[in-house]
């Protein structure tokens, strides 16, 4: 305390000769406050470092006990580190040993001033905000001197703090009554991140696990959809799946769920059918694609389909095989009279999307994809913090009416296993 009290009279002398100062000279108020904030701003933090020390002395002192039955006793100081204001700044520890038997004991408080919890909160908050791990140091204040600010110390408080949501993620439980799953994919590098995120009565979203793999097949697929059950999720609620295209995400659902409802993504449909086409005919499919999805009878929708079926055979076949590949699985949402606003929002998978589109300036800046978990970890990271600014989606008021179809649909039978 005795330092303490120096550095208190230290700053208050610093304020009564600036008030002086300010006095003697007829200084605006703002600018006598400018003279005396670094002197405000450095106190603050030394004093946040006293406290530390005081502290540790007080738990030394406490454990020690009274004097003639001490349990321990003292053995001197040895210089250490907490974590303070982002980072590693040096202290002197007390030590205590132990007479019976004869050993170090260690302090609490040190070790919980120790923690690293802080630190990697601090690496990942300003990370986030595009700070790369060499300009780390600069961005920080210089009231305190530390370490732990390098670039390689960051890598690991940065991988260290990703792993901790990876961890997150795969472990919370799935939440109950959901009405739809949608699952996607997105490739980091060589390989592919495949994600699952649900929707719940309510109308919110919610991340709910991810899986790695080289391609996005049935394998990796069946193993994310059985990791989500073995967490919570409910393979006998009746549940919209919403899923791009792929052949083996249709596969993989209905290994692990059986004949579910499923709606294919249009959008991914769309794409898949203009790129099989010449320039000249890519405007004039994509109008003929959305002015059959937007018809309000289901019937009606079919029906437009296969006439753009049969004027995709004369320009591509190709292009007609892929709109006719679960063709009846686009309208899945109008066979459910589902509301015309929220079968615009689950007819694709433009939600998984845009989470990776949010923090892609991220994902962006990464120029080598390593080998282990740095991918997961990574996307588990982004789908948290894109999580964090989900709305509810749009039509969320006739969710009721969803879940009633859902309940009365039988499901329609659908194209063999690939």
């Amino acid at each position: 305390m005795r330092k303490y009290r120096r550095l208190t009279e230290l700053a208050k002398k610093k304020v009564r000769n600036r008030e002086l100062l300010a006095a003697q000279q007829s200084l605006p108020l703002e600018q006598f406050i400018s003279g005396v904030r670094n002197d405000i701003e450095d106190f603050t933090q030394q004093l946040g470092l006293e406290l530390i020390q005081e502290i540790m002395a007080e738990e030394a002192q406490r454990r020690c006990g009274p004097w003639g039955e001490q349990p321990m006793h003292r053995h001197g100081h040895q210089p250490g580190y907490v974590v303070f204001d982002g980072r590693k700044v040096p202290v002197a520890r007390p030590r205590l040993r132990r007479i019976e038997p004869e050993q170090e004991v260690p302090l609490r408080s040190y070790r919980a001033f120790q923690s690293a919890d802080k630190h990697q909160d601090q690496v990942k908050r300003l990370l986030l905000r595009r700070v790369s791990c060499r300009d780390y140091e600069g961005a920080l204040d210089d009231f305190l001197a530390g370490h732990g600010l390098k670039k390689s110390s960051v890598s690991r408080q940065w991988k260290a703090a990703t792993a901790a949501q990876l961890q997150k993620l795969c472990q919370r439980a799935v939440p109950q009554e959901l009405l739809a799953l949608l699952i996607d994919s997105q490739h980091l590098g060589q390989e592919c991140i495949t994600v699952a995120v649900g929707m719940d009565k309510e109308g919110h979203k919610h991340v709910l696990g991810l899986w790695q793999g080289a391609t996005e097949n049935s394998t990796v697929v069946r193993a994310l959809l059985e990791d989500l059950v073995e967490r919570g999720l409910d393979s006998q609620d009746k549940l919209l799946i919403v899923i791009d295209g792929a052949k083996a995400l249709r596969k993989a659902v209905r290994q692990v769920l059986g004949e579910v409802p499923v709606q294919r993504c249009r959008v991914h449909k769309q794409r898949n059918v203009v790129e099989h086409l010449p320039e000249d005919k890519q405007a004039q499919a994509v109008w003929r694609l959305r002015s059959a999805w937007a018809q309000e009878d289901a019937k009606e929708a079919e029906k437009q389909l296969r006439q753009t079926v049969k004027w995709l055979e004369a320009i591509n076949p190709m292009a007609a095989r892929s709109l006719e590949e679960g063709l009846e699985e686009t309208l899945t949402l109008h066979r459910l009279g589902v509301n015309m606003t929220l079968r615009t929002s689950l007819s694709s998978t433009n939600a998984i999307e845009s989470c990776f589109s949010r923090t892609g300036g991220l994902m962006n800046r990464v120029k080598r994809w390593q080998k282990g978990d740095m991918r997961l970890r990574w996307a588990a990271t982004m789908l948290l913090v894109a999580e964090e600014g989900f709305r509810r989606i749009k039509g969320y008021r006739h969710l009721a009416d969803l879940e009633k179809a859902l309940q009365t649909m039988e499901p329609k039978p659908t194209l063999k296993a690939a």
